[in-house]
């Protein structure tokens, strides 16, 4: 099952882009056996400036055409780690063979895209940059694999 990281906006290179690419590799390296895998993560920008709605358009055409769809929101469910590693899981079994997972921008997702959304899925009650929130979804993705696998990483 292929997942890809549709978010707003360019992230340059720095510890944050380091980051993600260093947890992304380790997410691709763990997940193919367990049919995880690839990740890649397709950045849109709204040069016009035209605000949510355009962003809106822009994520719907990076999201991968029958993808399931899962909006990062400060108003969607919080999950433990085996709980996010169970729910990716599940997809994977269901024969789902995309997810596309949706960072907004500084204003967050139009509600058309949150309406669209097959999961919201929230890293708490606070607001986190999205650029961090990045990092935080390929450290999770990465965790959830290695939790599928049964590795050390996760420790209760």
């Amino acid at each position: 099952m292929r997942l890809t990281i549709c978010a707003v906006g360019r992230l340059r290179a720095g510890p944050e882009q380091a980051l993600v690419d260093d947890y992304l590799t380790r997410f691709d390296r763990t997940g193919r056996a367990l049919g995880l895998g690839p990740a890649r993560v397709a950045e849109v920008e709204d040069k016009k400036n035209i605000g949510m709605s355009a962003e809106a358009e822009l994520l719907r055409k990076a999201r991968p055409d029958g993808a399931v769809t899962l909006i990062l929101d400060e108003r969607g469910k919080t999950l433990t780690s085996p709980a996010f590693a169970d729910q990716l899981a599940g997809w994977r079994d269901q024969g789902r063979g995309d997810v596309a997972i949706l960072i907004g921008g500084a204003d967050g997702l139009d509600p058309s895209l949150r309406a669209e959304a097959d999961m919201a899925l929230s890293f708490g009650k606070m607001v986190w940059p999205h650029m961090l929130v990045r990092v935080m979804l390929a450290e999770q993705l990465y965790r959830a694999a290695t939790i599928l696998a049964g590795g050390p990483y996760h420790r209760v």
